[in-house]
Parts: structure tokens; C-alpha cells; sequence
């Protein structure tokens, strides 16, 4: 066996804790938040995994997270990045039998883009030799939380709505959606998507930006009656959305793309009309949910991949040494994935 290497190329945060602000999921210059640096390969302790990065790809919640915005602190000087795909080279007490895979992970203790990342055990996938590394790299944080989040969606009617729709999740609950016989609502900025997105299994699409966006959901509600609203953006349409919305409906917050602060203008809803406006939150739902029940969604998301029913959208490749100076051009492209190799 090769011996592992001491040091390592890694893209690393510059900030600690939290910075009590929300101003959304984009950057205007990475070096306002990361910094190159040469680093300790780290080691792996007990139900830990070392694994060699082959591709990470890059999400808005990496980007709440290196700004401050996310639900658990920065480290200063630990790689950014939470989700990827690669080999799994070095393993602690009690994981062993993850040795030599090709796997998707979660990052818990030392983030994915660089070119080792170490993580717990439990949050690595076995990938099937039919996904493709661009596809591994992406297999958890959009997949399962469409997965979990259209289960959710169903159980309380035909109907649902999705927000930020082009998005790789929105597409993927799009067509999760149409393949469980619901009817999602696709909420969009462009009206150039629209034709699209029904191929992809959008019941109807509606466009923010045209003046009769709010009627023709109003008019959609009374007919459809959708009660779930899995929102990404969280902005003051979105408000006004789930106030058309009927008895019992309930606006599910997964992420937070817009930086406007919504103002509840018809909070008597939530008394008299049982609404609810809850999170959620992927690492809550793979700790709290039964494993058999995690594993089942697993065994369907790789499925998923593999026979071509779901694929990853690439937008656009940058080597890690690529990351500072082409980040956040990358980010500009629209409706795919910036994925991040070695």
C-alpha cells in the first residue's frame, strides 16, 4: 500500500462562529471568506474515515456556512465544503469495513474541498460502480433532502409547491414529484424555464416576475388545494404564497436564497386557519429518521442515478487550486453544479 501523504492542499475558512447576519447564499470575492494553504493530512480516530477527494460539489448551504449563516459555527483554518465523493484510504476503530471504498459523504470534522477530507463513519454512502463520480459528489444534500421532503409533501395531498424550481433540488422534486403521481407547483424567476420544467414533471409553473403571478396561484390554490410549500428562497412572495394557501397548509423552510427578511402581514392564519411555518434540515431528518428507512431512501436515490432517471447538471470544473480565483465566476452560471476536483 502507497503511505498516505503528511501534507495537503486545502481551501480553508478565515472566519470563526457565526456573523449574525443573513444576506444569502453568494459571494463577490472568495478571498473575503477563504484562503489557499498547504496542511496535516488528518488522521482518522474511532468510527472515523480518511478519504481521498475525486469531486465536491458546491452548494448554497457551503456558502451560508463560510459566510456565517449556517446552523452550526466556522472553524478558522478548517476546510470549507460539505459534501463529495471519493476513496476511502485510511480508517479508525470500528470502520474498517469502509476501507478501499469509492464513497458520498457528509464532512464532520474536516471539509471537503481538499484533497483529503475526514469524516464519521456513518455519513458515508457506498456508491454503486454505475454512479459517476460527478453524480457521487452530489448524492446526498440535494437527493435526500428531495426524497425526504416530497414524502413529507404527500402525505398531505396530491398537490405541492416548490420554490427556486431550476435548482438541482427543484428539479429533482419536480420529477420525483410527477413519478409519485403528484402534482407540483413550480415557482420560477425566468420565464424561459417554464417549458422545461413541465417536461420534467412540473404539474404548473409560475413565474415571480409576471404582475398575475399571485392570482394565478391564488386561482391554482381553490382548485389544487396544496398544503405543503417546500421553499428555498423565504423571501416576501414567498409570504404571500403561503398566505393563499388553504387551512392547514404548512411552508416548509429548506433554505434561504433570497437575503430579504419577510414580513408575516396575515399571522392570524396560523391561529385560525391551523397554518404552520416550520424548517428542515437534512442532518436533523438522517439522525432522527429510522436507518432502515434511511437506507431504503439511499437504495432509491442511487436507482435514481444509475438508470438516468435523475443526473447531476454541470455547470462548470475547478481544481482545487482553481477554487479562489474562479469560485465565484463559476457561481454565476445558472441551473447547475460547480463541482470541485483534486
Amino acid at each position: 500500500m502507497t503511505p498516505l501523504p503528511t501534507s495537503m492542499f486545502a481551501i480553508v475558512q478565515t472566519h470563526h462562529g457565526y456573523s449574525g447576519k443573513a444576506t444569502g447564499p453568494s459571494i463577490q470575492n472568495a478571498s473575503d471568506w477563504l484562503a489557499e494553504t498547504e496542511m496535516p493530512v488528518p488522521e482518522p480516530g474511532a468510527g472515523q474515515v480518511l478519504i481521498r477527494l475525486r469531486a465536491s460539489s458546491v452548494n448554497p448551504s457551503d456558502l451560508h456556512f463560510i459566510k456565517g449563516e449556517y446552523g452550526q459555527p466556522r472553524v478558522k483554518g478548517s476546510p470549507a465544503g460539505f459534501e463529495g465523493c471519493g476513496d476511502v484510504v485510511a480508517t479508525g476503530a470500528g470502520a474498517e469495513g469502509l476501507q478501499g471504498q469509492r464513497v458520498a459523504f457528509m464532512a464532520t470534522h474536516s471539509g471537503a474541498w481538499a484533497e483529503y477530507a475526514l469524516t464519521d463513519a456513518q455519513m458515508c454512502i457506498p456508491l454503486r460502480p454505475d454512479i459517476s463520480d460527478d453524480d457521487g459528489s452530489a448524492q446526498i444534500v440535494n437527493p435526500m433532502t428531495a426524497m425526504a421532503m416530497v414524502d413529507l409533501a404527500r402525505q398531505a395531498g396530491d398537490a405541492f409547491i416548490v420554490s427556486a424550481a431550476t435548482s438541482q433540488l427543484g428539479k429533482l422534486m419536480c420529477s420525483l414529484g410527477r413519478d409519485l403521481g403528484l402534482k407540483p407547483i413550480a415557482i420560477v424567476r425566468r420565464a424561459e424555464t417554464v417549458a422545461a420544467l413541465k417536461e420534467l414533471g412540473a404539474h404548473e409553473v409560475l413565474v415571480t416576475s409576471d404582475p398575475d403571478m399571485l392570482q394565478k396561484f391564488s386561482a391554482l390554490s381553490k382548485e389544487l388545494k396544496p398544503r405543503v410549500f417546500l421553499d428555498a428562497v423565504a423571501d416576501q412572495i414567498s409570504e404571500q404564497i403561503f398566505c393563499a394557501m388553504p387551512n392547514g397548509a404548512r411552508w416548509v423552510c429548506y433554505g434561504k436564497l433570497s437575503p430579504e427578511l419577510p414580513k408575516l402581514t396575515q399571522t392570524g392564519q396560523l391561529i385560525f386557519m391551523g397554518k404552520k411555518i416550520e424548517g428542515f434540515w437534512l442532518t436533523q431528518w438522517m439522525t432522527a429518521t429510522p436507518r432502515e428507512d434511511v437506507v431504503r431512501v439511499v437504495a432509491e436515490v442511487q436507482a435514481r442515478f444509475a438508470d438516468g432517471r435523475w443526473k447531476t447538471d454541470v455547470s462548470e470544473k475547478l481544481t482545487l487550486k482553481n477554487v479562489m480565483s474562479g469560485l465565484v465566476d463559476a457561481l454565476q452560471k445558472s441551473d447547475g453544479k460547480v463541482i470541485i476536483t483534486p
